[in-house]
């Protein structure tokens, strides 16, 4: 049992209900407690590094108390603590990942305009937050694309063959352990491959797309090796699939469990923690929740051997 909460940000708005459910049932599958927090912004005009959060309300706190009506206190439930801070919730709320196993919460809050598909908060948490952020869609979201043919419980990963992150398959495999679910990993490569002989004139690609797929299947299925040792029980199958690696994912998280994508590693010449592309664009449109996973740090080099 690990002792780090699941932490379900709340604000009364129906999405973040939503998300409330999903981190019950998240703190359930881990035998973790489940801490409800709300942040109330202080003031309109506050902003991220100037008084980011006060101590706790002394007052009355009218959406944990509707939370604590819809919860109740039902047997097998995790133990709940219930929390109100002050401040601005998309300074707040990433903080709040450095004492958590997971933070969870709603593609949009009460605030914003209501054709926003993902909220300013939500896109803070997933971006800066020191443990894996999961993001829950309204219901009904339409995605195009052929989803899976077979049936069952599924956990969606992407893996970037050239640059893989061990963190966000190690979070996958888990995840589809805790829920009896397969885990389709999927690894796109890009197709049509160009050259160019000369400004303007591409050229047919010198290697066949057949050669290219085996390539980033055998790739994956080398990444997958440590992770299937571990976990047995989990079935997991690698596609090696063309083109927009977003598009691919948003297809196939129709009907799934959770989709599973990692952050944007620091670099040397881009130290500010980012998102690429396929994660911003899987949080936009993805119909099933998303976990974004943080990158694993780099290990500590052997003195001894570096000398």
């Amino acid at each position: 049992m690990n002792a780090a909460p699941v932490i379900a940000a709340v604000d009364g708005s129906a999405d973040s209900l939503r998300a409330l459910d999903w981190a019950l049932d998240a703190a359930r599958r881990r035998a973790a407690p489940l801490r409800v927090v709300h942040v109330r912004q202080y003031a309109a005009w506050g902003q991220a590094g100037v008084l980011v959060a006060g101590p706790p309300g002394t007052e009355d706190d009218p959406v944990l108390d509707e939370v604590r009506a819809r919860l109740g206190d039902h047997a097998g439930q995790p133990a709940v603590e219930y929390v109100t801070l002050e401040g601005v919730p998309g300074a707040v709320l990433p903080e709040l990942g450095d004492e958590a196993q997971l933070l969870v919460l709603g593609s949009r809050g009460r605030g914003g305009f209501a054709s926003l598909l993902l909220g300013s908060n939500g896109l803070a948490a997933a971006r800066d937050a020191g443990c894996p952020v999961v993001v829950v869609p309204p219901p009904g979201r339409e995605v195009h694309g052929e989803g899976p043919a077979e049936p069952g419980p599924r956990v969606v990963a992407g893996l970037h063959a050239d640059s893989p992150d061990d963190g966000v398959l190690a979070f996958a495999f888990a995840e589809a352990a805790r829920r009896h679910a397969r885990l389709q990993v999927v690894a796109a490569y890009p197709w049509p491959a160009q050259t160019w002989s000369a400004p303007g004139q591409p050229m047919p690609p010198l290697v066949d797309e057949e050669a290219v797929a085996d390539e980033t299947r055998a790739l994956a299925d080398g990444f997958l090796a440590p992770h299937r040792e571990r976990h047995p029980e989990v079935r997991a199958d690698a596609e090696a699939l063309p083109g927009d690696a977003a598009g691919h994912l948003v297809a196939a998280s129709r009907n799934a469990e959770l989709v599973v994508v990692g952050r944007h590693r620091r670099r040397l010449l881009a130290p500010a923690r980012m998102m690429g592309s396929v994660t911003q664009a899987v949080l936009l449109h993805a119909a099933s929740p998303v976990a974004v996973v943080p990158p694993s740090p780099h290990p500590e080099p052997d003195r001894e051997t570096a000398r």
